[in-house]
């Protein structure tokens, strides 16, 4: 971290703690995607951290989301997490979205619950030796292959990328569009353009064969499922267990 970086971190500290929060537990690396997130302006960096805090003292108190309280959507066995990416080691989700209907955002709540156990889930896995480093970034794929229409969850990707935006920030790495059909692909090109543009950049349509070589060369075979390139089998995300997971892996 260079001597800019460092006083902006110093002062965003020295804000959050005027507002009642210690931030001795709190990395460096944390406070620097906040930063980011803000073009490096210590205040309004210390204001959405404050934010985030609060949010997550109300949505989280038990500081993680049993698996109880989203039942149904674990149900649906929609969404893996496969193991850490070769380039990066970054913790990788993929959704089979032919078994994701509509009706999973119609309980908002449930929904943004479900959500926020699936980043925390795939951050904690990436933890070196039970600890984090303050940047993990998730990497994922949305498998589109036999995706019907009538499928398509405006409001739940909404809702997930505004969570991404307010309360997570820096922590998506890309997210792989992968056989995705035709109206699909008419459907993203009038919806992206809603969402905040660091999200749309790091959302990839994979079609070509240039295309899928590099991103199996990316997250890996050995982790890719047999359907998409790979030599792995699906683990459902619920099925995996965190030996290093910890309360808040945000801070």
């Amino acid at each position: 971290m260079d001597q800019k970086h460092e006083m902006a971190v110093s002062k965003m500290r020295e804000l959050v703690e005027t507002q009642g929060i210690p931030t001795q537990k709190c990395l460096d690396q944390t406070f620097l995607r906040f930063l980011k997130a803000k073009s490096m302006n210590p205040e309004k960096a210390a204001m959405m951290f404050v934010e985030r805090e609060k949010w997550r003292e109300e949505f989280v108190p038990l500081g993680f989301i049993p698996e109880s309280e989203i039942a149904d959507q674990l149900g649906d066995k929609k969404i893996y997490l496969q193991g850490l990416t070769k380039i990066g080691q970054h913790p990788f989700l993929i959704c089979i979205s032919s078994r994701h209907f509509t009706s999973a955002s119609k309980d908002p709540l449930q929904f943004k619950k479900f959500i926020v156990y699936l980043f925390d889930k795939a951050i904690s896995s990436s933890f070196n030796e039970g600890k984090e480093i303050g940047n993990e970034k998730i990497m994922a794929a949305v498998d589109l292959k036999s995706f019907p229409y009538k499928s398509i969850d405006a409001r739940g990707f909404t809702i997930t990328c505004n969570l991404l935006k307010a309360y997570y920030p820096g922590r998506l790495g890309k997210m792989y569009m992968l056989n995705a059909p035709g109206f699909f692909v008419s459907f993203w090109r009038m919806f992206s353009v809603f969402l905040d543009k660091d999200i749309q950049e790091r959302i990839i349509f994979v079609s070509s064969e240039k295309e899928k070589e590099s991103f199996i060369k990316e997250i890996g075979g050995e982790i890719l499922p047999e359907e998409n390139g790979g030599q792995s089998k699906l683990i459902v995300v619920q099925d995996v267990i965190i030996h290093s997971q910890i309360n808040d892996p945000m801070s």
